[in-house]
């Protein structure tokens, strides 16, 4: 198989350095300027002062004093998105998005015969440029779990091939903060562990590793030897919808609580309709002041589809928990729980990509 992953450079940053030729090489984060508003991309420019993407605008903004606050416009980022992806589709259908920017393309057949993936990448990237001005980064390897890596090793207008005679050595220099499910605390065990790069992770036993990180065990093992098996894929089936809202400032009374707690039902009840999505599960999160999280769930026999479904089970949920001397910050709701899937679908909880425009109060 021949992936290419494409990966857009700062790209909300990117998109408003282009529109607004004034930005062009200042230090920029795109996000909400509010007390709980968080920095959705950040600019080249602002990350040599330790800005980056998840990082409270308010600590951004002592980091770069000079840091220029530019509200998100997500109808402009969709435009750009589907520019891109008609391109990718005049060499491949085998398209599989992550996001606005980003996607996997298998071009092991492609629409234009070309042989070496690298060629492919170059072209991609080039029409990239010339169609929107704005620069990509592109990875190709033989899987995707490569292929991403790749696309991030040269960053920005970076392209890197890892050939699989070449991936083991690759591997074991590589990080493992760099390895695809390998969060913050995930490293901090593997570190307490002993596992600092992938080589040290292909020392460990796979039951060892399932030991300790459980189903992860087993793909991290595969990882380490460079053993993606999973597909490119174009079409997928919805599994959850879902919606959350940070709130200004944490809630540790009640009344407030059920009122956001309405609301967010109101917006959840949008999107089921929306996407026709029929589920029986719904699950709360909640992330408290200190952004600890916690989730609850309860599934039902009939499809929620209304308020007068989802209020009631939102309320029994909520009831659960303890937040008046522990308050929250963040507060979602999602129905998931499909006829016919498994009991692990049943009980995950799955963040899909946010229709930002939509839901302004979102905090970036």
């Amino acid at each position: 198989m021949k992936v290419i992953h494409v990966d857009m450079d700062q790209f909300f940053a990117a998109v408003e350095q282009r529109d607004n030729p004034e930005l062009k090489g200042k230090p920029i984060a795109v996000g909400h300027d509010a007390e709980r508003g968080v920095v959705s991309t950040a600019s080249y420019e602002a990350r040599r002062f330790g800005v980056h993407s998840a990082q409270s605008i308010q600590v951004a903004k002592r980091l770069c004093p000079q840091l220029i606050i530019v509200e998100p416009h997500f109808q402009r980022y969709k435009e750009v998105s589907a520019q891109l992806h008609k391109i990718f589709h005049d060499y491949t259908d085998l398209i599989e998005p992550i996001s606005l920017d980003e996607a996997f393309l298998d071009v092991t057949i492609n629409k234009k015969g070309i042989e070496l993936g690298v060629d492919i990448a170059k072209e991609i990237k080039q029409r990239i440029f010339e169609t929107t001005g704005l620069t990509a980064s592109a990875g190709v390897s033989y899987c995707k779990f490569l292929a991403k890596i790749a696309s991030d090793w040269r960053k920005p207008d970076g392209l890197t091939v890892i050939h699989p005679d070449r991936a083991l050595d690759f591997i074991s220099q590589l990080k493992v903060e760099k390895i695809w499910g390998v969060g913050q605390k995930t490293a901090e065990k593997m570190h307490f562990m002993g596992i600092f790069t992938g080589a040290d992770l292909r020392s460990q036993s796979q039951q060892r590793l399932t030991e300790v990180f459980g189903k992860m065990g087993q793909v991290f093992y595969n990882f380490a030897r460079g053993i993606d098996n999973r597909p490119v894929i174009s079409e997928w089936e919805r599994k959850s919808v879902s919606c959350e809202q940070t709130f200004e400032k944490d809630i540790s009374d009640q009344s407030a609580a059920i009122i956001e707690l309405y609301h967010t039902v109101l917006e959840l009840e949008r999107r089921i309709a929306k996407n026709e999505f029929e589920g029986r599960t719904l699950t709360l999160k909640i992330k408290f002041q200190d952004f600890q999280q916690i989730t609850r769930s309860i599934t039902v026999e009939h499809i929620l589809h209304t308020k007068d479904d989802i209020l009631p089970l939102a309320k029994q949920l909520l009831r659960q928990i303890e937040f008046h001397s522990h308050p929250i910050r963040l507060l979602g709701l999602g129905v998931s729980n499909q006829r016919g899937e498994t009991e692990d679908e049943k009980t995950r909880w799955i963040e899909l990509e946010l229709e930002f425009e939509d839901w302004p109060d979102s905090q970036l």
